[in-house]
């Protein structure tokens, strides 16, 4: 009986993954105005009952999605960190190509994590999901000094909010050199 349960949880566990990623399509494809239960549910190819079940609201679709996206972000951001330092380098040139990569390739992905992010100025109860990547990317990474981090992080927002709005997504050359004044030790 045991495993049975365990199996059903999985199985919505998985469904619940989905559905977030389905959001995230739709996010990119037409902005948070798109999200509804019935786009999403499309969108994943499952009823529209099955986006009710998971996610009561649409809010908590929403929230679920932010969290997700945060936790993707900060985990790729370890990562290049983690390289970066592997390779004895400080990072600038890995940081560079990761923005380059979210502004080009990436780009419609960028706008929806935006879009989520931003939304939670106007919705309050979408805040906490909204924090949370720079909670668990400053959890993740080490740095002696806190401030000097924020404000790397907050260069690299506005980074990416910069070239959103760019008619040509810069290149990771191009990125290069603010990147490594944004590392540079005060």
């Amino acid at each position: 009986m045991r495993s049975q349960l365990d199996g059903r949880k999985v199985r919505g566990e998985k469904r619940r993954e989905e559905l977030i990623a389905a959001a995230l399509r739709v996010i990119e494809r037409d902005g948070v105005a798109g999200v509804t239960h019935r786009t999403v549910a499309a969108e994943a190819g499952v009823p529209t009952t099955s986006t009710t079940y998971h996610f009561s609201s649409l809010d908590d679709l929403l929230i679920a999605t932010l969290i997700s996206c945060a936790r993707d972000m900060a985990t790729e951001v370890y990562w290049m960190i983690d390289r970066a330092r592997s390779r004895g380098s400080g990072g600038a040139s890995e940081v560079a190509g990761l923005l380059a990569e979210a502004l080009g390739p990436r780009r419609g992905r960028t706008m929806a994590e935006y879009e989520l992010y931003l939304l939670a100025a106007r919705r309050p109860e979408l805040r906490p999901a909204a924090r949370r990547w720079l909670d668990v990317l400053t959890s993740m990474v080490r740095h002696d000094d806190e401030i000097a981090f924020r404000a790397f992080l907050a260069g690299i927002d506005g980074l990416l909010m910069q070239g959103l709005i760019d008619d040509e997504p810069p290149s990771a050359a191009e990125l290069k050199p603010v990147v490594e004044y944004l590392l540079k030790p005060r």
